[in-house]
This record gives C-alpha cells, sequence and structure tokens, in this order.
C-alpha cells in the first residue's frame, strides 16, 4: 500500500512535468529510480500508464482516468501536511489541560485567562481532578502536578514554584481554644484532615532561628477529600488546617484564616507543569507553559 502511494505520488509529478527529468528533479531522486517507480506501479495496477517515446510522453486512457486519482491523494496529502504544520507551529487546535480543582480555579485559569482570549482558534479543555488522570489515554497536553513523574521516562517535568505549606485557622477558633506556642500544643487541637494529602497528620515544623525539627502527629474527627470544603470548615472555626499557601492567600489576605505558629517552617513542594516527553513540542504547548511559568515566577 505505501509503495502504491509512493508510485502515485511519482506519477503524478512526471505527468505534471510532462518528463521523467523534470519529475526527478522536483524529488530530488534519480531518473532511473522515477522510471523504475512508474514500471512497479503499471506491473502492481496490470495496466500500461504512459506511452513513452524519445520526444515525449502521453497517458493511455487508463493513465489518464489514474492520473485524476493520484493527483486527489497528492492533493490530500499535501493538506494533511500544511495541517499538521499549523498544529505544530501555530496556536491552533486542542489543548487538554490537567490540574487539580484548587489549583485550576485559584491559579491555572487566572494565569491562562488573557492568553485564552488573545488565541480564539484554540480550544482548551481543562481536567479538575485530585487523582492522577494518565496523561497518553487521556490525550493531556499538560498536567500541573504538586510532585514529578521520576521513574517515567515518558514524561518531562518543568518546575513551576517552590510551594510553601503552612497551618491555619480562624480567628475566632484561636480565640476559642487552647493557646498555640508550641508545636507541642497542636497535640490538644484538631486538624482537619484532607485525605488526599500524604500523611496528613504527621505535622512536621522547623524553628526559623534554630533549625530545630519537630514531628507532631494530630488527632482529626473531620476529614474531607476537597480542599474547597476543607477551607470553608475553618473558616467556621472546626479546626486547624494544614494547606498550601497559595491555596490560602486570599483568605489570609482577608483575615477569615490566619497563620499558626509564625516562627516555625513546613517542608515545601515544587509545583511542576508535566508533559509528554517529545524532541519537538507544539508552538501551543511550548506557548502556554511560558505563561504557566511566567505567572507562577510574579506570583
Amino acid at each position: 500500500m505505501l509503495d502504491n502511494l509512493r508510485g502515485m505520488a511519482v506519477f503524478a509529478s512526471v505527468v505534471g512535468h510532462g518528463s521523467f527529468s523534470g519529475s526527478a528533479r522536483e524529488l530530488g531522486i534519480t531518473t532511473s529510480a522515477v522510471s523504475q517507480q512508474i514500471r512497479s506501479l503499471e506491473n502492481t495496477l496490470g495496466v500500461v500508464l504512459l506511452h513513452r517515446s524519445t520526444r515525449k510522453l502521453s497517458l493511455t486512457e487508463a493513465g489518464a482516468s489514474f492520473y485524476e486519482a493520484a493527483k486527489d491523494v497528492v492533493s490530500a496529502a499535501e493538506q494533511g501536511r500544511i495541517k499538521v504544520n499549523q498544529l505544530r507551529d501555530e496556536l491552533a487546535g486542542s489543548l487538554r489541560i490537567a490540574t487539580t480543582p484548587e489549583l485550576g480555579v485559584n491559579h491555572i485559569l487566572p494565569a491562562l485567562s488573557t492568553w485564552m482570549s488573545a488565541h480564539d482558534d484554540l480550544s482548551i479543555t481543562y481536567f479538575a481532578d485530585n487523582n492522577y488522570i494518565d496523561m497518553i489515554d487521556e490525550r493531556i497536553d499538560i498536567a500541573v502536578r504538586m510532585s514529578p513523574n521520576i521513574n517515567d521516562s515518558t514524561l518531562s517535568n518543568h518546575p513551576l514554584s517552590d510551594v510553601r505549606q503552612m497551618l491555619v485557622a480562624s480567628p475566632q477558633y484561636l480565640r476559642q481554644h487552647k493557646k498555640i506556642e508550641t508545636p507541642k500544643d497542636l497535640a490538644d487541637h484538631q486538624l482537619i484532615c484532607i485525605d488526599i494529602m500524604k500523611d496528613a497528620n504527621n505535622v512536621e515544623l522547623t524553628q526559623t532561628e534554630t533549625g530545630k525539627k519537630t514531628r507532631i502527629k494530630m488527632t482529626s474527627r473531620i476529614h474531607t477529600n476537597n480542599v474547597f470544603m476543607a477551607m470553608t470548615i475553618a473558616k467556621e472555626g472546626h479546626g486547624i488546617l494544614r494547606m498550601m499557601e497559595m491555596d490560602v492567600k486570599k483568605e489570609l489576605e482577608s483575615g477569615n484564616l490566619v497563620e499558626v505558629l509564625t516562627g516555625y517552617q513546613m517542608p515545601s513542594f515544587v509545583l511542576y507543569a508535566v508533559t509528554l516527553n517529545r524532541e519537538q513540542q507544539p508552538a501551543k504547548i511550548t506557548r502556554c507553559l511560558e505563561v504557566l511559568k511566567k505567572y507562577f515566577h510574579a506570583n
């Protein structure tokens, strides 16, 4: 089948140029290679396509009919090549982005909003889920995640930002419960547990001035798998919440939540954009990564 398609392209070129030599120059092959392609095609079809003479070539009846089909095949292939190049080089086609609901609402949409408006030939699909989505099965172009895929050679990791963890609570909660002055005081308080976090109840704190580390296992009576739900529960005064600073920034600025144990630091994470590992990424993916990096660098 592939040989037939190659032969059809050579045949269309020969007819278009009116000679084997002209076709050879266009295709960058030898005249004998062109002649061989035509003979092979005629043998496969079982008909003569060209009358050959020392002065010129002419189409047989079968050749004239077959030429129209060959032209359509070559034209379709060229249109396909043009479309592929457009998708590679232009901001057009589809872009599929996976992230968590909170990252999507608080950061990915604000980061890309102006960019989306400027490129209306781009169709964007967002997948918002706290579980990992298989990038190949779901044809994901960019996934924004808190952890890299170090054991998967099919993926590339692009660091976007360092992200600090922190403990927060509502002013109401802190007024009504025992003071928190040292990490050990946390043992007397309830942690609102976000179940999607690994080791959510084990809190590690490092004193900023001395570097001394303390690990505390907190108890939890309220659990959720959703960050937005956890923030609402914390604002209602039901416990202490372990959060990424970037997700709770607005609540801190408004005063609805305040940081607990400001003289201590929790371990930080790195936020990554993950893509499939390719030698050359389409322009839409490259530009989207640039916009995301710029946003997180500025923020």
